[in-house]
């Protein structure tokens, strides 16, 4: 499994950063070849689980999450939402951390722990590589666009 984190410093408040980061149907808009559909229904929080799929055709793989921990930015407190891949080729865990800052503003954290079945562990660094690429421009994508 490869572990990375993604921090980047936003000048959105808590809430409004945490609202971009976990609308899960937007994360289809900045990864590419995505689509993303929730399974449960709403309101959203701890079990909600949401499938991404990437790829083309038959060449496509489904990333299925599930929600284990939903504590929204609340007053000065952090928020916190970690999911958990329960897919048959993407494994792992991913936690969003969006805390308030000084400023009005607000810095989020994103940790993963990214594993794919049948990859031997001896490319856990270019999977961390990529993976911290491609999250942190979904992250700065995300952010930046109401």
């Amino acid at each position: 499994m490869a572990l990375f984190l993604v921090c980047r410093d936003t000048m959105l408040d808590a809430d409004e950063a945490w609202r971009r980061l976990t609308l899960w149907e937007r994360h289809a808009d900045v990864v590419p070849l995505t689509r993303v559909r929730v399974v449960t229904l709403p309101p959203r929080g701890a079990g909600t689980v949401f499938v991404a799929r990437t790829g083309v055709g038959a060449v496509a793989f489904d990333d299925r999450m599930e929600v284990v921990v939903w504590r929204p930015p609340l007053d000065r407190t952090p928020g916190l939402c970690r999911l958990v891949k329960r897919g048959r080729l993407v494994v792992g865990w991913a936690e969003i951390e969006v805390r308030p800052t000084a400023g009005g503003g607000s810095q989020v954290w994103w940790r993963e722990d990214l594993g794919v079945r049948g990859v031997p562990r001896v490319f856990d660094p270019v999977l961390g590589r990529a993976g911290r690429w491609m999250f942190g421009r979904a992250v700065d994508q995300l952010l930046s666009h109401p």
